[in-house]
C-alpha cells in the first residue's frame, strides 16, 4: 500500500512533464482514440489498474479532459480481461480441455465489452450533465495529508534526480510492482469438494454470484486476480460458465476501488468524479441486465463463447478482432 501511494505521487509529479508528449506523440484527441489507447496499454502491461491510474494523472496534468480520461479508463478495463484469456491458453498448453479452459477468458472479455461499452455512453451523459460533480469523499483531504507526509520524502528524491518523463515511468513501474506484490501477499486457498456443501447451490443464483464477484475483487483489489481464479476452478469442475457471468459483472464494478483511492491521493475532485461516474454507469448497466434480460443475455454470451471455441478459425478471428479493434480506435 505504501508503494502504491508512492507510485501515485511519482506519476502525478511526472505527468506534468509527460503531458506535452501525450499531445505531440500520442493522438488521443478524440474519445475513441483515448478508449483505444487505454485498451492497448492494458494489453502491453497485462494489467488495467496502472493504466487507469495513469489516465487520472494525465487528467490531473491537463493532458486529457474528463471525457477522454473516462474513455481511457474504460479501455483499460477492456484490456484487463485479456489476462484471463492468456491464463486459459496456458491451461490448454498444459493439456487441459480447450473449451473449458478458454471459456472463462472469453466470457470475461465478452461480458466486460458488452457492459462497459454501453456504460461509456451513460457515463458520458452523466459527465456532461455534471449531476455527480458535488459528490465527494469528505475525508479525502485528511487521507491525502497523511499519505503525503509519508511518501513525499522519497518522492522528492526521485523528482530531484530524474527528468519528468523518468519520474512518470518510475511511478508506472512501481504501481505495477505494487499490484503484483499485493497479489502475492494474498493467501492461496484450496477448495475441496467436501467443503462446498450448501454453498455449491448458491452459484446458481445470479445476485449471489454478483455479490461474490464484487466482494472478492474488493478484498483483492485486482480484477485480474478475481477473474483469473475462475480458470482453475472451471478446469476442476467447481464452477460452470453459465454461473460466472454475474460474478464477472460484480468484479467489474468493485475493480475501481483502487482507482478511487488513486483519485483521492491525487487530491483532485475532477478525478474522483470520473471514477465515481465509472462505478455508477457500469452498475446501472449490470443491474438492468440482471433485472430485465439476464436469461437472454446469458444465452447470448454462452452461444458466442461456444461458437468461438468450436473451431480454430473462429478463435483466431476473435483474437485478431481483440487486437485490431483497439488499434483502429487509436487511429480515429
Amino acid at each position: 500500500l505504501y508503494l502504491f501511494a508512492l507510485a501515485i505521487t511519482l506519476m502525478k509529479e511526472g505527468a506534468r512533464g509527460v503531458a506535452p508528449l501525450v499531445h505531440s506523440l500520442l493522438d488521443v484527441s478524440s474519445t475513441a482514440s483515448a478508449l483505444g489507447f487505454g485498451w492497448v496499454s492494458a494489453y502491453a502491461i497485462m494489467s488495467g489498474s496502472p493504466v487507469a491510474a495513469a489516465a487520472l494523472t494525465f487528467f490531473d496534468a491537463g493532458a486529457l479532459d474528463r471525457l477522454r480520461a473516462f474513455a481511457m479508463i474504460t479501455g483499460s478495463r477492456l484490456g484487463a480481461g485479456f489476462v484471463v484469456l492468456l491464463i486459459g491458453f496456458l491451461y490448454v498448453l498444459r493439456g487441459r480441455e480447450r473449451s473449458t479452459s478458454l471459456s472463462m477468458g472469453l466470457l470475461s472479455l465478452t461480458v466486460t465489452a458488452t457492459t462497459y461499452l454501453p456504460s461509456l455512453l451513460i457515463g458520458a451523459a452523466i459527465l456532461h450533465t455534471g449531476v455527480l460533480d458535488r459528490v465527494q469523499l469528505q475525508s479525502g483531504a485528511l487521507l491525502h495529508s497523511v499519505v503525503s507526509r509519508a511518501v513525499e520524502p522519497a518522492a522528492g528524491v526521485a523528482v530531484a534526480m530524474l527528468p519528468n518523463w523518468a519520474v512518470f515511468v518510475a511511478g508506472l513501474g512501481l504501481i505495477w510492482f505494487s499490484f503484483n506484490l499485493f497479489d502475492r501477499c494474498l493467501p492461496q486457498m484450496t477448495l475441496k469438494e467436501s467443503q462446498l456443501g450448501w454453498m455449491s447451490r448458491l452459484v446458481y443464483r445470479p445476485w449471489v454470484m454478483f455479490a461474490l464477484g464484487a466482494l472478492v475483487t474488493t478484498i483483492s483489489m485486482s480484477v485480474s486476480l478475481s477473474l483469473a481464479i475462475l480458470v482453475p476452478l472451471s478446469a476442476r469442475g467447481f464452477v460452470r460458465r453459465e454461473n460466472v457471468i454475474p460474478y464477472i459483472m460484480g468484479a467489474n464494478i468493485t475493480t475501481f476501488i483502487d482507482t478511487l483511492l488513486a483519485a483521492v491521493l491525487l487530491d483532485s475532485t475532477g478525478a474522483f468524479t470520473i471514477v465515481l461516474v465509472q462505478m455508477v454507469s457500469i452498475t446501472t448497466v449490470s443491474a438492468i441486465i440482471l433485472i430485465a434480460a439476464y436469461r437472454r443475455y446469458e444465452r447470448g454470451m454462452l452461444h458466442f463463447v461456444a461458437w468461438v471455441t468450436a473451431r480454430n478459425d473462429n478463435l483466431l478471428l476473435s483474437i485478431a478482432a481483440a487486437f485490431i479493434v483497439p488499434i483502429a480506435l487509436m487511429l480515429v
